[in-house]
């Protein structure tokens, strides 16, 4: 999971506070999510006996994370790092305790061609092996039920106060094969995003909006319908060990961010597990356009969807609309 370290409102007035007033709208700079692959491994290992570091690291797999910003507010750029670092209560890396695994300037989010991307690789070496090492010191289960550790972000417009940085944290995870028929999450998957209003049936084309010429079209103030359409393979089962050497099976849920860069949501989250009765969670949710009022001309909505499992997975979609003001 991600959680935000929020600086830009600390003084009153501070640029940037008026893009968290709705979650669900974002104005300016925003770490929206991010992601890892894989976000969890699974190895065979004792246990009962000490950490061999080669092998262990023999075991382990390379992870890519990534993050997806916004920044809509501005056309700038962005300086950017990413560090491994132990997990804390605050999902923060402790000052000090940063591992850097890569840095760098990336071009305007929205509109630079082709699309930046800000990731970087957690290779299995002697870093990964300390910090799980020292997961595991402070471990109860003494890793039962699976080590941590974490990959910060850290972003900023190039030339602004760096005070103002926002940070998000990726939590990773290493399990133990236990029980045996334990296996890696991946990341959950969607086959597209339907779209539905009372002129609009269609689907939502993948892509930044200065990626589609041709976006979906609805009238200001219109109300569209959005669904994720999900593959069959999407909501995969696992099993975990329980404290009684037994194990426990599971079907994974699926929960829904929306966010868009104006407008609001009937619902900005969505999915999740069962209601009491049995029901399984709404999926979908409905996107009001802004108001004719607000429109002189033909504006572009950047629509994002963050679809999220219980084990770290994460996958996004971006989409955009475009909102037509009233005919003349």
């Amino acid at each position: 999971m991600v959680k935000l370290a929020l600086f830009a409102c600390a003084v009153a007035g501070a640029a940037g506070c008026g893009s968290f007033e709705d979650p669900d709208i974002v104005l300016d700079l925003r770490v929206l999510a991010m992601t890892a692959t894989p976000p969890t491994q699974v190895i065979d290992v004792d246990l009962t006996q000490p950490i061999d570091p080669a092998a262990l690291i023999a075991k382990l797999k390379s992870t890519q994370v990534c993050a997806l910003v916004a920044d809509p507010g501005l056309a700038r750029r962005l300086a950017w790092s990413l560090s491994l670092c132990p997990v804390t209560s605050d999902e923060r890396c402790d000052d000090g305790t940063e591992i850097q695994l890569a840095s760098g300037i990336t071009a305007d989010p929205e509109t630079a061609q082709p699309e930046p991307e800000i990731c970087a690789t957690v290779s299995p070496d002697a870093n990964l092996v300390t910090l799980l090492y020292h997961a595991l010191q402070d471990d109860t289960l003494h890793g039962l039920g699976g080590l941590y550790y974490a990959v910060q972000l850290r972003i900023g417009g190039e030339n602004a106060d760096r005070t103002l940085d926002q940070y998000a944290v990726k939590t990773l995870e290493v399990a133990p094969r236990i029980p045996a028929a334990a296996t890696a999450n991946t990341n959950p998957s969607l086959i597209r995003i339907d779209v539905r209003s009372n002129v609009v049936t269609g689907n939502l084309p993948r892509g930044r909006c200065i990626d589609t010429p041709s976006p979906v079209e609805i009238e200001a103030g219109a109300t569209l319908q959005i669904i994720p359409i999900e593959p069959s393979t999407a909501r995969e089962d696992y099993v975990v060990p329980t404290l009684d050497g037994m194990s426990q099976a599971f079907t994974e849920t699926l929960t829904y961010q929306w966010i868009a860069s104006a407008g609001s949501f009937s619902n900005g989250s969505t999915g999740g597990p069962h209601d009491i009765a049995g029901n399984p969670a709404r999926l979908s949710t409905e996107y009001h356009a802004p108001s004719a009022s607000q429109l002189t001309r033909p504006v572009d909505v950047s629509l994002w969807i963050v679809q999220r499992d219980e084990r770290y997975g994460v996958t996004w979609y971006e989409g955009c609309v475009r909102v037509l003001p009233p005919s003349s």
